[in-house]
């Protein structure tokens, strides 16, 4: 796999907490998401994620305004122009954005390289939601020893 990145890459140096959710949700699971990003330590901790599914991006939302240092993994290559929701980030060198491929898509295989690559360069790893079947399932299993599950089945 081969790794480009794009901003400040001084965010890998802070405690690395990764942020995954399943495309579908149950309400339970939104309201202990929201809960955690208003919650989560952002002085200390930069939050990792590839931030593609509304809840996923519902929290980029949230931690926007707590000024939180992100770093954005692709399963793509970068974009052409940055899009907005990252751009505050990026103007606050508060942004580091990390490309797994050289892809010009999201594929299924490379978003499960870029889970795998964010599962094993964050120190802890928080789950959202983990729907039925989600391959985000084998990752928390693989993972277990770093893992916390917000919401449950």
């Amino acid at each position: 796999m081969q790794i480009e990145y794009s901003g400040n890459k001084d965010l890998l140096k802070m405690h690395k907490t990764a942020f995954l959710c399943s495309r579908t949700v149950s309400g339970a699971a939104v309201m202990r998401c929201y809960d955690w990003a208003i919650q989560v330590d952002v002085a200390r901790t930069a939050i990792v994620s590839g931030f593609q599914s509304k809840i996923e991006k519902d929290v980029l939302h949230l931690l926007g305004k707590r000024n939180a240092n992100v770093i954005l993994v692709l399963a793509r290559r970068m974009y052409k122009t940055l899009p907005v929701e990252f751009q505050q980030f990026m103007a606050a060198s508060r942004l580091l954005v990390i490309f797994t491929s050289s892809a010009t898509r999201n594929a299924k295989e490379n978003a499960e390289k870029r889970n795998e690559y964010i599962a094993q360069t964050a120190d802890k790893l928080v789950f959202g939601y983990i729907g039925k079947g989600s391959s985000l399932e084998a990752l928390a299993t693989a993972y277990n020893a770093k893992s916390t599950i917000l919401c449950g089945e």
